[in-house]
Protein backbone atom coordinates (compact mmCIF):
# COMPACT_ATOMS: atom_id res chain seq x y z
CA UNK A 1 0.00 0.00 0.00
CA UNK A 2 1.09 3.53 -0.76
CA UNK A 3 0.19 5.15 2.56
CA UNK A 4 3.36 5.21 4.64
CA UNK A 5 2.05 7.06 7.70
CA UNK A 6 -0.99 8.70 9.24
CA UNK A 7 -0.25 11.04 12.15
CA UNK A 8 -3.00 12.46 14.33
CA UNK A 9 -1.59 15.37 16.35
CA UNK A 10 -4.17 16.39 18.95
CA UNK A 11 -1.96 19.22 20.26
CA UNK A 12 -1.65 20.85 16.82
CA UNK A 13 -5.16 19.74 15.74
CA UNK A 14 -3.86 18.14 12.55
CA UNK A 15 -4.15 14.87 10.72
CA UNK A 16 -1.30 14.24 8.29
CA UNK A 17 -1.22 11.40 5.79
CA UNK A 18 1.97 10.63 3.86
CA UNK A 19 1.94 8.41 0.77
CA UNK A 20 4.75 7.42 -1.56
CA UNK A 21 4.20 6.61 -5.23
CA UNK A 22 6.48 5.27 -7.96
CA UNK A 23 4.97 7.73 -10.45
CA UNK A 24 6.30 11.20 -11.32
CA UNK A 25 4.85 14.32 -9.65
CA UNK A 26 2.95 15.39 -12.79
CA UNK A 27 1.12 12.06 -12.99
CA UNK A 28 0.11 12.16 -9.31
CA UNK A 29 -1.04 15.77 -9.79
CA UNK A 30 -3.39 14.65 -12.58
CA UNK A 31 -5.27 12.48 -10.07
CA UNK A 32 -6.26 15.76 -8.39
CA UNK A 33 -6.53 17.98 -11.48
CA UNK A 34 -8.77 15.72 -13.60
CA UNK A 35 -12.22 15.31 -12.00
CA UNK A 36 -12.83 11.99 -13.77
CA UNK A 37 -9.64 10.57 -12.24
CA UNK A 38 -10.42 12.17 -8.87
CA UNK A 39 -13.77 10.35 -8.88
CA UNK A 40 -11.94 7.05 -9.07
CA UNK A 41 -10.16 7.48 -5.75
CA UNK A 42 -11.71 10.28 -3.64
CA UNK A 43 -13.83 8.46 -1.11
CA UNK A 44 -13.49 4.95 0.31
CA UNK A 45 -14.08 2.04 -2.11
CA UNK A 46 -17.71 1.57 -0.99
CA UNK A 47 -18.46 5.32 -1.28
CA UNK A 48 -17.48 6.42 -4.81
CA UNK A 49 -17.46 10.14 -5.54
CA UNK A 50 -19.14 12.07 -8.33
CA UNK A 51 -17.74 15.55 -9.01
CA UNK A 52 -20.30 18.05 -10.26
CA UNK A 53 -18.04 21.12 -10.20
CA UNK A 54 -14.24 21.18 -10.30
CA UNK A 55 -12.53 24.57 -10.47
CA UNK A 56 -8.95 24.35 -9.16
CA UNK A 57 -8.21 28.06 -9.25
CA UNK A 58 -7.85 30.35 -6.22
CA UNK A 59 -11.37 31.15 -5.07
CA UNK A 60 -12.73 28.28 -7.18
CA UNK A 61 -15.08 25.66 -5.87
CA UNK A 62 -15.32 21.92 -6.09
CA UNK A 63 -18.64 20.19 -5.40
CA UNK A 64 -19.14 16.46 -5.15
CA UNK A 65 -21.13 13.75 -3.48
CA UNK A 66 -20.26 10.24 -2.41
CA UNK A 67 -22.77 7.44 -2.89
CA UNK A 68 -22.98 4.82 -0.15
CA UNK A 69 -23.65 1.10 -0.55
CA UNK A 70 -27.41 1.58 -0.07
CA UNK A 71 -27.57 4.49 -2.56
CA UNK A 72 -27.46 7.22 0.09
CA UNK A 73 -25.66 10.43 -0.96
CA UNK A 74 -23.22 12.46 1.14
CA UNK A 75 -22.29 15.87 -0.23
CA UNK A 76 -19.03 17.74 0.08
CA UNK A 77 -17.35 20.90 -1.16
CA UNK A 78 -13.92 22.50 -1.38
CA UNK A 79 -13.12 26.19 -1.60
CA UNK A 80 -9.70 26.54 -3.23
CA UNK A 81 -7.32 28.94 -1.48
CA UNK A 82 -4.05 28.36 -3.34
CA UNK A 83 -2.92 26.14 -6.17
CA UNK A 84 0.57 25.68 -7.59
CA UNK A 85 0.43 22.98 -10.28
CA UNK A 86 1.85 20.37 -10.17
CA UNK A 87 3.07 20.50 -6.57
CA UNK A 88 0.50 21.92 -4.17
CA UNK A 89 -3.14 22.56 -3.49
CA UNK A 90 -4.77 24.18 -0.47
CA UNK A 91 -8.49 24.28 0.20
CA UNK A 92 -11.21 24.40 2.81
CA UNK A 93 -13.11 21.11 2.91
CA UNK A 94 -16.68 20.87 4.14
CA UNK A 95 -19.96 18.99 4.05
CA UNK A 96 -22.99 19.86 1.92
CA UNK A 97 -26.69 19.56 2.64
CA UNK A 98 -29.10 17.69 0.36
CA UNK A 99 -29.23 20.70 -1.99
CA UNK A 100 -25.44 20.86 -2.36
CA UNK A 101 -25.05 23.96 -0.17
CA UNK A 102 -22.43 24.11 2.61
CA UNK A 103 -23.81 22.63 5.82
CA UNK A 104 -23.00 25.15 8.60
CA UNK A 105 -23.73 22.54 11.29
CA UNK A 106 -20.76 20.42 10.21
CA UNK A 107 -17.10 21.26 10.74
CA UNK A 108 -14.73 22.32 7.99
CA UNK A 109 -11.03 21.55 7.71
CA UNK A 110 -8.16 23.43 6.09
CA UNK A 111 -6.37 21.00 3.78
CA UNK A 112 -2.88 21.30 2.31
CA UNK A 113 -1.71 18.77 -0.26
CA UNK A 114 1.90 18.83 -1.39
CA UNK A 115 3.74 16.68 -3.90
CA UNK A 116 7.52 16.40 -3.79
CA UNK A 117 9.86 14.50 -6.03
CA UNK A 118 11.73 11.72 -4.29
CA UNK A 119 13.99 8.94 -5.44
CA UNK A 120 11.88 6.59 -7.52
CA UNK A 121 8.77 8.75 -7.57
CA UNK A 122 6.63 11.16 -5.57
CA UNK A 123 5.77 11.78 -1.93
CA UNK A 124 2.32 13.18 -1.23
CA UNK A 125 1.59 14.85 2.10
CA UNK A 126 -2.05 15.54 2.87
CA UNK A 127 -2.54 17.64 6.00
CA UNK A 128 -5.94 18.49 7.48
CA UNK A 129 -6.14 21.18 10.18
CA UNK A 130 -9.12 21.39 12.52
CA UNK A 131 -10.50 24.39 14.42
CA UNK A 132 -11.14 22.51 17.67
CA UNK A 133 -10.43 19.20 19.34
CA UNK A 134 -14.18 18.51 19.32
CA UNK A 135 -14.32 18.90 15.53
CA UNK A 136 -11.28 16.67 15.14
CA UNK A 137 -12.87 13.99 17.33
CA UNK A 138 -16.22 14.31 15.54
CA UNK A 139 -14.71 13.74 12.10
CA UNK A 140 -12.52 10.92 13.37
CA UNK A 141 -15.59 9.22 14.87
CA UNK A 142 -17.32 9.59 11.49
CA UNK A 143 -14.45 7.59 9.92
CA UNK A 144 -12.32 10.35 8.39
CA UNK A 145 -8.96 8.78 9.26
CA UNK A 146 -9.75 5.30 7.94
CA UNK A 147 -11.70 6.69 4.98
CA UNK A 148 -8.72 8.83 3.97
CA UNK A 149 -6.36 5.87 4.24
CA UNK A 150 -8.68 3.75 2.06
CA UNK A 151 -9.21 6.54 -0.48
CA UNK A 152 -5.52 7.28 -1.00
CA UNK A 153 -4.86 3.54 -1.11
CA UNK A 154 -6.77 3.45 -4.42
CA UNK A 155 -4.35 5.82 -6.15
CA UNK A 156 -1.71 3.16 -6.90
CA UNK A 157 -3.92 1.27 -9.36
CA UNK A 158 -4.77 4.47 -11.21
CA UNK A 159 -1.11 5.49 -11.46
CA UNK A 160 -0.18 2.04 -12.78
CA UNK A 161 -2.71 2.26 -15.62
Amino acid sequence: MTVTSVDKDVDQLTLTLVADFTAPVEKVWQLWADPRQLERWWGPPNYPATFEEHDLTPGGEVRYYMTGPEGEKYGGWWRITTVTPPTSLEFTDGFSDSEGKPNPEMPTTAVRMTLTEREGGTRMELRSAFDTREQMDQLDTMGMTEGLRQSVGQMDDLLAA
